[in-house]
Formats: C-alpha cells, structure tokens, sequence
C-alpha cells in the first residue's frame, strides 16, 4: 500500500479507503448492501491487513447502523486509523434532525462519536450542500468541533464550485478551520467535476476521494453490451440507478478499459480505479465491498500502475462535455499559446 497526503494537511492517508456503506442494510440502504457484523468485521479486518488506514462512514448509512458496526470493528485498532464520517442527512423526522445548522451539527458529532466509540473524528465530512443554513453558522461550528478536540480535519462533499470557494473565502476571512478533502462522484464514467472542481481544488489544495469509483459497478465490466434491462444491485433500480451514462459511450469506455486491464492481467475494476490514482489531485480513492472476494480484488490495484499511454488512451474515450464559459476559456487560453 502507497500513501498519500490529504490534500495540503500533513495527514498520510492510504491510496485506497475502504467505505462502509454496504454494512447493516437499514431502510434505504438495503438494496446497497447489508453486512451483519461479522462480516463487517471480516472486511475491515483484510482492508487493515493490506494495508488501508483510512475508513469512510457516515452517519445516515442504515440511519447510524454503518457507524455503530465500524466502531465495534476497529477496537483495538482506533489509533492507526483515520475515520471519517458524515453530517447533513434527515437522521429521523425531528424538524431540527437535518441539515447543517449548529444545532444539527453539534448533535450529529456527538451521535457519531458514540457510535464510533471514539473520543474524535479525524476527518468530518459535510455531506452536501444546505441551501437554508448560512455558510458562516456551519463553518464556525465546524471550527468550534475543531478547537474542542472532537474533530481533528474538515471535509466537505457534493458541493458546487461556487458554493466551496465561498466556504473557503469565508474560513479565510475569519481564520476558521478550511477544509482539506472534496469527496465527489469522479469516474471513467463521471468526469464532471473536471470543469471547475478539480482545477478548484488544485488550486486550493484540497485533496479529492472520489466515491463510485466504479459508477454503481458499470465499470467492472459486469453489465454486457446490448442488455436493456439491469437486474442486479444498485442498477436495477430506479430508486438508486442515479448514475446515468449514455449507453454508446459508456461501452466504448469499457472496451478500452478491458484493453488497459488485460495489459495488466488485472481486473477492469482494477483498472477504474487505477486510473483514478494516476490523476494528481486525487488523494485516496473510495472502495466498498459485499464480499471478500470483491475487497481482495480491488485492493490489487495499488499492486500496479498504467502507463501515461493508456492513462491518455482513456482520457480521450472518456472525454466529457464541456460547458459553456468553459469551451470558450479552452480557446483563449491556446491564443497564449498554454
């Protein structure tokens, strides 16, 4: 396992960080995964052995079930670790119980703590965007979580371009705690947050982790060309199918992936994620598992690296669109001849 700094902090984190959403399976993350706590166990178990020191929660997986199973796996083992978790979802139908006010904050920290059986939170995560609570109310009870011990780094996930650089601004201008991490959707199949935040983030120095990496299992390879209908997991649902490429482009990507996979006698999911790892702004790259054979898989893609060859040869098949202002500030910067 290789190690990475968490974007301009001082904190190593694994190139791989193991996510736990697919543990308990309460309500709405059934059908994602529901690992009893043995088998929660077992994964972080072999996620630690290989090396991966760095552990992605929240609180709303199964409604708190995914946090309370971590923390009784990892006793004994807290120290090494570094855990994230999350604040922002309905945690239950208090009118209050949601959001990032300081109140829904405040509680939620010490919620987690609790589950976790922890006494900190190395990395705490705000889940996305809140349209009703001021900035300067979540970034001072943030701080205040910082300064208090509980919290030891701030992240921040599913937020726009314009809604982080003003987070930043804001923590700038009243020297509060700034964020260190964007965990964002960024695969070969959701290269969107290369119009502004990724080049945001480099410029910043926050370091990205993606989640879906592999686009809800698009990118393993498992769905075959010409099947109308998903039937399996996420995808065959509606109600969690929120990942959506257009079906020509999507195989011509994984054609070229199977390519760069078998260069490598690797897996095509190995592959995904190993492309993610050759781009400079990423710091550790989000995993999840059912079984041990899914975790023993994708943990060999440190094992290897692609060549800036095929790095480009997926880069061009994957081209994303690109907007408006954007397309037009491509011109003008080869006017100046960059």
């Amino acid at each position: 396992m290789k190690y990475r700094k968490l974007g301009h902090s001082g904190l190593l984190v694994s190139e791989l960080c193991f996510g736990t959403m697919t543990f308990g399976g309460r309500g709405y993350w059934e059908t994602i995964g529901h690992l009893p706590e043995d088998k929660a166990k077992q994964l972080v178990d072999m996620a630690i052995d290989a090396g991966v020191n760095f552990i992605d929660t929240a609180d709303v997986y199964s409604y708190g079930l995914s946090e309370e199973l971590l923390g009784k796996a990892i006793v004994g083992k807290r120290q090494d670790l570094v855990v994230a978790t999350k604040v922002r979802a309905r945690m239950s139908p208090g009118i209050n119980d949601v959001g990032l006010s300081r109140h829904h904050i405040m509680q939620s920290c010490e919620n987690s703590l609790k589950r976790l059986q922890t006494d900190y939170i190395d990395l705490y995560i705000i889940h996305s965007y809140d349209y009703e609570t001021p900035q300067e109310e979540t970034l001072r009870a943030l701080d205040d979580l910082v300064r208090q011990g509980k919290v030891r780094y701030l992240g921040v996930s599913n937020h726009g371009g314009w809604h982080l650089m003003k987070a930043l601004a804001i923590s700038d201008k009243y020297m509060l705690e700034k964020f260190v991490s964007y965990q964002g959707l960024y695969s070969l199949a959701s290269r969107d947050i290369e119009t502004e935040i990724v080049p945001l983030c480099l410029d910043q120095g926050l370091g990205i982790t993606p989640w879906s990496p592999l686009f809800g299992g698009f990118l393993s390879g498992k769905y075959k060309r010409g099947k109308t209908t998903e039937t399996e997991g996420r995808r065959g649902s509606a109600q969690y199918n929120f990942l959506n490429i257009e079906e020509e482009k999507g195989y011509a990507i994984l054609d070229v992936l199977e390519i760069v996979a078998n260069n490598h006698g690797a897996s095509m999911a190995q592959a995904a994620l190993n492309y993610l790892l050759r781009k400079p702004v990423v710091s550790s790259v989000l995993i999840g598992a059912n079984t041990p054979e899914q975790l023993a898989d994708n943990l060999k893609t440190v094992d290897w690296e692609m060549s800036a060859e095929e790095v480009l040869m997926l880069d061009k098949v994957s081209m994303p669109y690109r907007p408006y202002p954007y397309w037009m500030l491509d011109r003008t910067r080869m006017d100046r001849g960059v």
